[in-house]
């Protein structure tokens, strides 16, 4: 090994899930919405001065941040906006994860937690989901560094009640408790509302899921002023300009669209619980979800050759080969035809 190589800070990376570039295949592994962004975006592209770009973006974010204050009923001072909820909760980490004591977060979650936790050195401790793949409140209890949680959780899909939510937090008045959001609008009631009660809580959410932008890279958190000021010193000391000027402009749009926004949500779960009974008939089961996709096992094929199968046809999910998960199958919600199509070979593949 080089010298050099002793002073690299050397992390195991996060794997996203596969891009596939072939056309024709009916995409069900990452989550996106199937459905394009609200119309006022499509238009404000095609209307776009491109003149723009030679400028710096506004480092506050002053326009979006001003619509999502106002869409949630809250104040700008208590609005922080990155470019993803990736990039968000990145900033989370960093700002707010700085004891020596162990941060908390579930044992089958969002896989990008404990690559953060390792790269910023913060010592960590999973909590194990029980048998029905639930968040338990009570593990929560301890003394911590931190907390946080996807919910509805993710790869399951299983939603904790508001009321445990709140439980969690006011058991943790000494820690930051960060509950991400990201599926939050496909069946759940979030705890925005709870952020003017406590002043550690900071709710993460993004324009990926929902909004149907998952390419244009917006996320946001809201919580207490002071937990917003603390997050903006930490994002101007590590890069100002952190949202471009496309974002900035397509944002606020996708914010008010609101008739749009109800209407793809609903047909996300419509879509989704009509799935659900169709793959129940076929001898899959998995917690009730309530994001945009459904975490399935089935009682007698192995998640892993259905995958394979799957591929065979063009038609990707996710499988993950982890402990306790690894015979189930993240399927993400398609259109009502994509999902046609994915039943339709599962009944004529399972035996």
């Amino acid at each position: 090994m080089s010298k050099w190589e002793s002073y690299v800070r050397k992390v195991v990376p996060y794997v996203p899930g596969e891009q596939p570039k072939a056309k024709g295949i009916i995409k069900l592994n990452t989550n996106e919405n199937p459905y394009p962004p609200c119309p006022g975006v499509r238009e404000a592209l095609e209307e776009m001065d491109y003149g723009r770009l030679r400028l710096y973006p506004d480092p506050t974010c002053e326009d979006l941040v001003n619509v999502l204050a106002e869409n949630y009923g809250v104040k700008n001072e208590n609005v922080f906006v990155g470019v993803g909820s990736d990039d968000v909760i990145s900033m989370c980490f960093l700002t707010f994860f700085n004891s020596d004591k162990p941060i908390l977060f579930p044992d089958i979650t969002y896989s990008f937690y404990d690559v953060w936790a390792d790269m910023y050195r913060i010592p960590y401790k999973t909590k194990a989901l029980d048998k029905k793949f639930n968040i338990v409140k009570e593990d929560y209890y301890e003394e911590n560094g931190g907390i946080i949680f996807p919910n509805p959780n993710a790869p399951t899909g299983a939603l904790m009640g508001l009321e445990d939510v709140e439980d969690i937090v006011a058991h943790n008045p000494d820690s930051v408790v960060i509950v991400d959001e990201a599926y939050i609008d496909f069946g759940g009631e979030s705890a925005i509302g709870l952020t003017a009660k406590y002043k550690n809580l900071l709710v993460v959410q993004t324009f990926s899921k929902s909004r149907s932008m998952a390419g244009i890279r917006i996320g946001y958190a809201i919580g207490d002023k002071k937990l917003i000021k603390y997050l903006n010193d930490v994002k101007y000391s590590f890069n100002s300009y952190t949202m471009n000027q496309a974002s900035l402009l397509l944002g606020p749009l996708a914010v008010k669209d609101k008739w749009y926004f109800d209407e793809t949500r609903n047909k996300i779960i419509d879509t989704r619980e009509r799935v659900k009974k169709e793959l129940f008939k076929l001898g899959f089961s998995f917690p009730d979800s309530k994001a945009n996709f459904i975490f399935a096992t089935h009682k007698t094929a192995k998640a892993e050759d259905i995958f394979n199968a799957l591929r065979k046809k063009n038609i990707f999910v996710r499988f993950f080969k982890k402990p306790r998960i690894d015979n189930y199958l993240r399927i993400t919600i398609g259109t009502d035809e994509e999902m046609d199509a994915l039943i339709d070979f599962l009944k004529g593949w399972i035996k």
